[in-house]
């Protein structure tokens, strides 16, 4: 842990950082109130090295860390129903953060998430989103901050087919994390296993894979 940010971050959104090595269970009220996008996130764990610290609600501690002494194998797909909600899904991500974002030109403009002609993910967000449009003005890509506290804010990237291979995701991800950084926050970046695509962004915006991973249970 290099920087003081991203652990005030993590100890921040999770109840807890450290941890030595291990799985630690550990109980936050956050993961019983509305996130960035007024739902809920039961279950928030990040994993360093042998080390994971799983984050839920202070009611659902017990059951969860039983949970993971008697059935260690069955802890992903067994956590949306330990933490209360059966019927949503685990996200399991690579875990990524940026504290210089590659020197991209910048390409998109900030607007509000409630401009016409914007996809209806951007609309989730409630402050300025940025996005990079065509000559007609037409939506090409955009990327969403996630503000989960003072400290750490998550970067989310969307494109359509008519943006594929001009390399504006990169830019607009370099572009949003140095609006982070200007903020006194540390951006982050979180995307599937198997998201390749994801990860080239990322990688070409100043987002390394340090191993670092990121599981949770989502709304549906």
């Amino acid at each position: 842990m290099r920087d003081r940010r991203l652990h005030l971050h993590l100890a921040t959104w999770l109840g807890q950082w450290p941890a030595g090595p291990g799985l630690h269970v550990v109980g936050s009220h956050r993961r019983a109130r509305p996130a960035w996008d007024g739902r809920l996130r039961p279950a928030i764990a990040v994993a360093a090295g042998t080390s994971t610290l799983l984050s839920v609600p202070p009611d659902r501690v017990e059951a969860v860390r039983e949970l993971a002494r008697r059935q260690p194998g069955r802890l992903l797909p067994a956590l949306p129903a330990a933490v209360g909600q059966p019927g949503w899904v685990v996200h399991d991500d690579v875990f990524r953060w940026s504290l210089a974002p590659a020197p991209l030109p910048e390409v998109g403009e900030w607007v509000s998430p409630r401009t016409r002609g914007l996809p209806s993910w951007l609309r989730l967000f409630d402050r300025p989103v940025l996005v990079a449009r065509d000559e007609r003005g037409r939506y090409l890509s955009g990327v969403g901050i996630k503000r989960h506290d003072a400290y750490g804010h998550e970067l989310a990237v969307g494109t359509t087919p008519a943006a594929r291979g001009r390399g504006l995701a990169r830019r607009l991800v370099a572009q949003a994390a140095r609006r982070v950084l200007d903020e006194g926050a540390v951006p982050t970046y979180l995307h599937g296993h198997a998201n390749l695509a994801s990860a080239r962004v990322a990688e070409a915006a100043g987002f390394p894979d340090r191993g670092w991973r990121s599981f949770g249970v989502y709304p549906p």
